[in-house]
């Protein structure tokens, strides 16, 4: 795959109409935790666009702008304002700084070098994410939003870089679809974001933190050599592993997605060759939307996620079975009741932990981001549905276990960034490989 990237230029992009020019967002305990850590960096490849689409890149870019009339945040810089008590709190201010376009050409990609790899080109899809290497607190400085239009041989890659504290994955999925719909010439959302965050006080706002220390600032977080593969899974083979995991413990409980990510988890423990007796863990993050009384609308604007994890000893989830690990997961999820969830965030707000990468990828343990129920395929600009999808390079640390909806429906992708043994032990795995769609 001979190839180079060329940025042909540059640009700032604000919104068209900025309305609200004092609008202040205070970041919620959701959003602060992720301060220390990457951005959401996701992207689609598309074919080429019709030949009528010679201006596409000013099409895209006066879209964008369109668009972000209803995202302001997306166009805006994080601030801070410092206290006497050796506390600072956060928040986004929308001042229409505006979000980063990058236009750039790959020379000799084409689509097939990106999607059909047995392992995913980071060399060169990484090339593909603006802003890589920035962590969140540095939206003081950087844009919350950055924007790169690649054109590939005979396709386009649109990958989006956007701030974490900003938004979450179902939000970043919100922004992408509705970016599509106005670029495909509606003049209104089909579904605008909500803009005001939820608070578990009233007055809670702004949250205080303490000061982020220089080392927490400068640290730096050694990644081991990495690979990645995206396995897919077909409607048929989810429900497969979803009977085969009720069946094994007499219930009905277990579901589609808790029966796959256990498939994963026991061939990635059993690639690894870890000693029965070290224990392994596995994060899965929750939504909240739904599970607040009243709930938050689904186009709330920002993070709504809580993390959470079982621990088992690798023996313990392999020799168990796979319906066993999902009963782990399926009762774990279920634990995470609506007065949980304030629990938890009573006790953050009285004892601020910041996440930091060392903290989140620990040895041996396995994190899930995405879902399967974000709205990738219908992202379409007015030149048909992407072909895939793929992420960046941000937060991409042993045993991250990205998962995206498939291009047919039912179907899942997994993207599993692991060491290069690791992911060609599971390749070997005939247990696992039986569920995965060979293509």
């Amino acid at each position: 795959m001979a190839s180079s990237i060329r940025v042909i230029s540059t640009s700032t992009v604000c919104a068209a109409n900025h309305k609200e020019p004092n609008l202040r967002i205070d970041l919620t305990t959701w959003d602060l935790q992720l301060l220390l850590l990457d951005t959401i960096q996701k992207g689609l490849v598309f074919h080429k666009p019709r030949p009528d689409h010679e201006n596409l890149i000013h099409h895209l870019q006066t879209s964008l702008s369109r668009t972000l009339d209803f995202f302001l945040p997306l166009a805006g810089r994080l601030a801070t304002v410092e206290h006497g008590d050796e506390t600072t709190s956060f928040f986004i201010d929308c001042n229409n700084s505006g979000a980063e376009f990058v236009h750039a050409v790959a020379d000799g990609v084409s689509v097939s070098d990106i999607i059909e790899q047995t392992y995913v080109p980071d060399h060169i899809l990484f090339s593909f994410f603006p802003l890589n290497g920035v962590r969140n607190y540095e939206g003081t400085s950087k844009p919350l939003l950055a924007v790169q239009v690649t054109e590939l041989v005979d396709g386009i890659f649109i990958g989006c870089t956007i701030n974490h504290t900003a938004l979450d994955g179902t939000s970043f999925w919100h922004f992408f679809n509705s970016w599509s719909e106005i670029s495909r010439g509606l003049d209104s959302l089909s579904k605008p974001p909500v803009l005001e965050r939820w608070f578990l006080h009233d007055t809670d706002s702004p949250i205080r933190i303490p000061l982020f220390k220089k080392e927490q600032l400068h640290s730096k977080f050694v990644r081991m050599p990495l690979q990645q593969r995206v396995f897919h899974f077909t409607a048929e083979s989810i429900a497969e592993l979803k009977t085969k995991a009720n069946v094994e413990i007499g219930t009905h409980k277990i579901s589609s997605l808790q029966a796959l990510l256990s498939h994963v988890w026991r061939s990635a423990v059993r690639s690894k060759r870890l000693d029965p007796d070290q224990e392994t863990c596995f994060t899965i993050p929750i939504g909240v939307r739904q599970r607040l009384q009243p709930p938050l609308p689904q186009q709330y604007l920002g993070n709504a996620v809580q993390g959470g994890y079982i621990t088992m000893k690798a023996g313990e989830v392999l020799e168990q079975g796979l319906g066993y690990v999902a009963l782990q997961m399926n009762t774990m999820i279920a634990m995470h009741t609506e007065e949980e969830f304030r629990n938890c965030l009573e006790s953050w707000r009285e004892n601020p932990k910041i996440l930091t990468p060392d903290g989140v990828y620990a040895s041996n343990c396995f994190i899930s981001s995405s879902s399967p129920r974000h709205n990738v395929y219908d992202t379409d600009f007015g030149w048909g549905r992407p072909i895939a999808v793929r992420s960046g390079p941000a937060n991409k640390y042993g045993g991250k276990i990205t998962i995206f909806p498939g291009a047919k429906q039912g179907s899942v992708d997994i993207e599993a960034c692991l060491s290069p043994e690791t992911l060609q032990a599971m390749g070997d795995d005939a247990e696992f490989m039986d569920a995965v769609l060979i293509i």
